[in-house]
């Protein structure tokens, strides 16, 4: 079952469901708009000739206000909001309709897990054949909330958990290699 704005209101109200800071005109009527932080991580593609799961990605990390997206390029961005869902809550990370229309796509991965505390890295692709340009503080993308039938019995403990900023793949540390 999707939230509703009314039960993401009282869910943020009763403080069973964090979402900080959230913005006066976040709460949209079945999600919750998330906004573009400042803190981004490029590929450092002179550090490694191909990109393996077995072992570390190097990023060049920065941190600026205005981004600009060349034009099929990839990068990992954050969210202002730092959210944590309760055990028997899930959340899609979804791109806003307004920026898929100029070619950005959100996201390659958006699922967030029952219990999962932190800040939201975003996988952010311009698809365009123009730059995209972008600023912190501007709504980017949004979470859809899902009741489950029942609280995660194993609530997400994983290696992202409590992330502050973008974090590139941590793939290389997964159980099983």
């Amino acid at each position: 079952m999707i939230l509703s704005d009314t039960t993401i209101e009282k869910m943020i109200n009763e403080k069973t469901l964090n979402i900080d800071p959230l913005s006066e005109h976040s709460i949209q009527p079945a999600s919750v708009d998330l906004r573009l932080g400042n803190h981004f991580l490029t590929l450092d593609d002179h550090r490694m000739d191909v990109i393996s799961l077995r072992s570390h990605t190097f990023y060049r990390e920065f941190t600026q206000e205005l981004i600009t997206i060349p034009p099929h390029s990839f990068l990992l961005a954050t969210t202002i909001e730092y959210v944590h869902l309760p055990d028997n809550i899930t959340a899609f990370v979804e791109g806003r309709s307004s920026i898929g229309r100029i070619g950005l796509f959100i996201q390659n991965a958006g699922w967030v897990d029952p219990g999962f505390k932190g800040n939201i890295t975003l996988e952010l692709y311009n698809a365009n054949s123009l730059p995209i340009r972008l600023e912190a503080g501007r709504r980017i993308c949004q979470l859809v909330f899902c009741k489950m039938d029942n609280p995660a019995e194993n609530p997400y403990k994983g290696k992202y958990q409590g992330q502050k900023n973008a974090v590139g793949s941590l793939a290389f540390s997964d159980k099983e290699i």
